[in-house]
C-alpha cells in the first residue's frame, strides 16, 4: 500500500506541475542557459518531494567541483530512483539520455524535451548517431547532460562495464566531464521486490576532467577511467 501511496503523490505531484510547464514553454531558448535555471526549479522540487515522501535521506558530496558551463555527467545506475535523486540534489540543470518509452507518459514527456533530454530507441541500432547528435547540440546549447555508460540498472552495488559511445557526447561538443557515483538507490526499491523502502543515498560528484586533460585517450580508454573512479568511490562506501 506504501508503495501504491508513494506513486499516487508522484503522479498528482507531476499533474500539479503543469500550469508551470505551459509557462516554461513560453520562455524562449535563446539564451538556454537562463531558461534552464528558471525550468528546472520545478521538476527539481517534485523530485525532492517524492524522495522525501519515500522517507530517504540524500547526503551529497563535491559540490565544489560543480562549474558554471555545461558538462556531461557520467554515472553509475544502481535503481529506478536514481533520476530523481540526480533532478533533486545535483543543484544543475540536467537533461538525461532516456528510452523512448518515456515519451508515452504525456506531462512527463514534455518537461524531459524542456530540458532538452535525448530519447533513445534501445531496438533501433541506427538511431543511434542521431541520439549522439541530439545530446552533442543540447550540450552547445548549453544544458548539461547526464549519461548511464552501464546502459541497465545494476540493481545493487556491482558497477558494470561502461560503454564508450554515450562518452562522444562529450568529446565531440568538448565539454568537461564530471564522474558521480550514486550509493543506495537500489535499496529504495530494486532491493525490496518492487516494494518501495527508505534507504540512505550517497550522491558523489567528482572533479571535472576537462577536455585538455582527456583529449589523448581513446574512448575506451576514458570509459575505463571513469567506470574506475566511480567503482572506487561506491566501494569506500559498500557499507551504507
Amino acid at each position: 500500500m506504501k508503495t501504491f501511496l508513494i506513486y499516487a503523490y508522484a503522479t498528482c505531484l507531476v499533474l500539479g506541475s503543469l500550469p508551470k510547464l505551459v509557462k516554461a514553454k513560453a520562455i524562449p531558448d535563446y539564451p538556454y542557459s537562463k531558461k534552464a535555471s528558471q525550468i528546472f526549479k520545478t521538476p527539481a522540487l517534485v523530485s525532492r518531494r517524492v524522495i522525501e515522501k519515500t522517507h530517504t535521506t540524500v547526503e551529497v558530496t563535491g559540490k565544489e567541483h560543480l562549474i558554471d558551463e555545461p558538462v556531461l555527467f557520467v554515472a553509475n545506475h544502481q535503481g529506478l530512483f536514481d533520476i530523481l535523486v540526480l533532478l533533486g540534489y545535483l543543484e544543475k540543470p540536467v537533461g538525461f539520455i532516456a528510452k523512448q518509452e518515456i515519451k508515452r507518459i504525456p506531462i512527463i514527456r514534455k518537461w524531459m524535451e524542456q530540458l532538452k533530454c535525448v530519447f533513445i530507441d534501445r531496438s533501433n541500432r541506427r538511431t543511434a548517431l542521431k541520439v549522439i547528435d541530439d545530446g552533442v547540440d543540447s550540450l552547445k546549447s548549453g544544458q548539461s547532460m547526464v549519461i548511464f555508460p552501464e546502459g541497465t540498472r545494476s540493481k545493487g552495488l556491482e558497477v558494470g562495464t561502461f560503454k564508450s559511445g554515450s562518452l562522444r557526447l562529450a568529446t565531440r561538443a568538448q565539454v568537461p566531464i564530471i564522474p558521480v557515483a550514486i550509493n543506495g538507490t537500489y535499496k529504495m526499491l530494486e532491493e525490496n521486490g518492487g516494494k518501495v523502502k527508505p534507504a540512505h543515498v550517497r550522491l558523489t560528484i567528482g572533479k571535472p576532467i576537462y577536455p585538455d586533460q582527456y583529449k589523448a585517450l581513446k574512448h575506451n580508454q576514458l570509459a575505463i577511467k571513469l567506470q574506475t573512479v566511480i567503482k572506487e568511490e561506491i566501494e569506500k562506501h559498500s557499507t551504507l
